[in-house]
């Protein structure tokens, strides 16, 4: 294919020429002002051509990074759907707002069962949406730049693309932790709790791009899973001077401890309780202090329900839960208060713990349409 030639086209496509007659795909996220914000025409450009290069007997890898040097990509378009919020206030739920997290979720879950090895270039701040494209590739590259958190609690929705499912995977309750508190965290990190898997300097960007090339591809989609495992491996080795120490590992115990508790109610309280003096864990304190206690809750009920499920349906689960935020009232206040108004002062409803009731957790889990939609959820 011709590499794309529209500067201002919000993914950008072009490919490369390797060894062995085979070629890169690489896809960039082109919205370097916005932090290359997870819209939906970036996904309804992404997904039919992530289908294309896996059809296509030519393509031995794709790549997947940001524009610009200061994100890969840090969240999903929140904004729009505010603003589709604001036209149609639930509930019922809008089934306008499906189209967007029904072709998210889809998007993340393609790139879980990919057939082809896929390189995410996670450097720099990687939020969110960001993170749903990137957790389910096969090599997640870090670097000293990557700023990475799931901050849903800041703005009344929940952990999805897929968190439900790779948050609970992580070592002890780091997932629970993170979920509940929005913590920032390093490339470091995310090797700790396996969500990456190399960790190289960012200034050897174009470099290991460039390298790509001479790679011994092969029809063997193992095989080149392997080499390029190999080749990242080499560049890692050379930077292992950069990786930063890593929060999680640090206070891997506290974390422990923090959210021992056998309820939501407990674990609320000893995270907000936490009495020390580090910096790291004051911060986590002091967000789900201030964050939507409904998104609290649904993130502890998700945890439970999403234990014996299958990928594809905790990414159908996922769907049904982020219509009802769109319905309900704090994602759209987290969002005003944090964005559109900037005033970091949310009204949450209802406004604290103790007054999230079963009934109003169960009214996030009701699916929103019937039978009639034709098509819902990850295909």
């Amino acid at each position: 294919m011709a590499e794309t030639t529209a500067v201002d086209a919000p993914v950008l496509f072009r490919e490369v020429a390797a060894a062995n007659g085979k070629r890169i795909g690489f896809a960039q996220l082109n919205a370097e002002k916005s932090l290359n914000a997870l819209s939906l025409p970036m996904i309804r450009l992404l997904d039919p051509q992530l289908q294309r290069w896996s059809a296509d007997p030519g393509i031995a890898c794709v790549v997947l990074h940001g524009a610009g040097e200061k994100a890969f990509c840090a969240g999903g378009d929140v904004r729009s759907l505010y603003r589709a919020i604001q036209e149609h206030q639930g509930p019922p739920p809008n089934l306008a707002n499906l189209a967007f997290f029904d072709e998210e979720y889809s998007l993340d879950f393609r790139i879980h069962r990919y057939p082809k090895p896929i390189l995410v270039w996670g450097s720099g701040i990687v939020m969110g949406g960001g993170l749903g494209l990137m957790a389910g590739a096969s090599h997640r590259v870090v670097t000293e730049t990557s700023r990475v958190a799931m901050p849903e609690i800041t703005i009344g929705l929940f952990p999805d693309v897929g968190g439900s499912w790779f948050l609970r995977r992580m070592p002890g309750r780091m997932g629970l932790f993170l979920a509940l508190t929005g913590a920032s965290i390093n490339g470091h990190d995310l090797l700790v709790a396996g969500l990456g898997d190399h960790f190289v300097r960012s200034a050897d960007r174009d470099a290991l791009f460039q390298q790509l090339a001479a790679v011994g591809w092969s029809d063997d989609a193992d095989a080149n899973r392997a080499a390029l495992g190999a080749m990242l491996g080499e560049f890692s080795a050379r930077a292992q001077e950069l990786r930063p120490a890593s929060p999680l590992q640090q206070h891997a115990q506290a974390i422990e401890a923090l959210t021992a508790g056998a309820t939501l109610a407990e674990v609320h309280a000893a995270i907000t309780g936490y009495a020390g003096e580090d910096a790291w864990l004051k911060r986590a304190a002091a967000t789900l202090e201030a964050g939507s206690p409904t998104t609290a809750a649904l993130v502890w009920a998700l945890r439970e329900r999403v234990a014996a499920m299958s990928l594809a349906d905790v990414f159908r689960l996922e769907l049904i839960v982020a219509l009802q935020c769109c319905a309900h009232p704090d994602f759209a206040e987290g969002v005003r208060a944090l964005l559109i108004d900037k005033d970091n002062a949310p009204k949450w409803t209802p406004a604290t713990l103790a007054e999230v009731t079963p009934e109003w957790v169960e009214q996030h889990f009701k699916a929103p349409w019937t039978d009639s939609v034709a098509s819902v959820g990850v295909q």
